[in-house]
């Protein structure tokens, strides 16, 4: 059984394209079950501007398995997502390394806590993009093809030279300053435009505050969040 997902996200360099196969460590798993190919590099616009996203597509091909195994007894979804993470790297030509992070963190895009896969390496910008939506769409296929080895959902979080830590850390101290101003003004404060995973952090910064509370407002990459004061 095979099916296939598109995934695009902004590149803000180049993308060097590549096939992708990898299967599970078992002994007992048939490998190369799953595939991703590189459809577009991406490209840039006249001057910088808006050029044009990268697509990827993730074909997830139903594995096989020996009589005696089952989906949830595969290797670690940590270790598997590793393996992933540094083949994928590898085919696109990247020289970084994959670490598991020793403590997990709890993003808010997740409620409980997930392993951290930082990848390590310099000039590493092109797998963040614009506001780190192509770290996101990294993040998706990573998670979409360790559910589909493991038949399991694992919520792992990748991470680049620490950027999604530092900005967690950024937009709350965002939220915070901007409640503050409009504590002080008497009016409402819009924040610059953010995808949902942004706003969900502005949410939840100032969630306990009980001067101010937030709305998103507008559509699409034009969604953005309002900080008020409660009535």
């Amino acid at each position: 059984m095979e099916g296939s997902i598109d995934e695009k996200g902004r590149d803000e360099r180049q993308d060097s394209g590549g096939s992708y196969k990898t299967g599970s460590k078992s002994t007992k798993r048939k490998p190369k079950r799953s595939e991703i190919e590189v459809l577009s590099e991406g490209r840039h616009g006249l001057l910088g501007l808006r050029g044009e996203d990268a697509r990827v597509c993730l074909r997830l091909i139903e594995p096989e398995y020996e009589d005696d195994i089952a989906p949830g007894n595969q290797m670690d979804a940590s270790d598997l997502a590793q393996n992933i993470l540094e083949t994928l790297l590898d085919k696109m030509d990247i020289e970084a390394y994959v670490d598991i992070l020793p403590e997990k963190m709890v993003t808010d895009e997740e409620s409980q806590p997930s392993t951290v896969l930082n990848i390590v390496g310099e000039d590493l910008g092109i797998l963040i993009g614009r506001k780190g939506q192509t770290l996101i769409s990294l993040q998706q296929v990573v998670r979409l093809m360790i559910s589909h080895q493991l038949g399991r959902f694992e919520p792992v979080v990748v991470d680049v030279n620490g950027y999604r830590q530092r900005r967690l850390s950024s937009l709350q101290t965002l939220a915070w300053r901007t409640a503050e101003q409009v504590k002080l003004r008497r009016m409402p404060f819009s924040l610059e435009p953010m995808p949902a995973y942004e706003r969900r952090i502005i949410h939840l910064a100032l969630a306990e505050d009980e001067e101010v509370t937030t709305q998103s407002v507008g559509f699409g990459e034009s969604r953005k969040v309002v900080v008020v004061l409660k009535e």
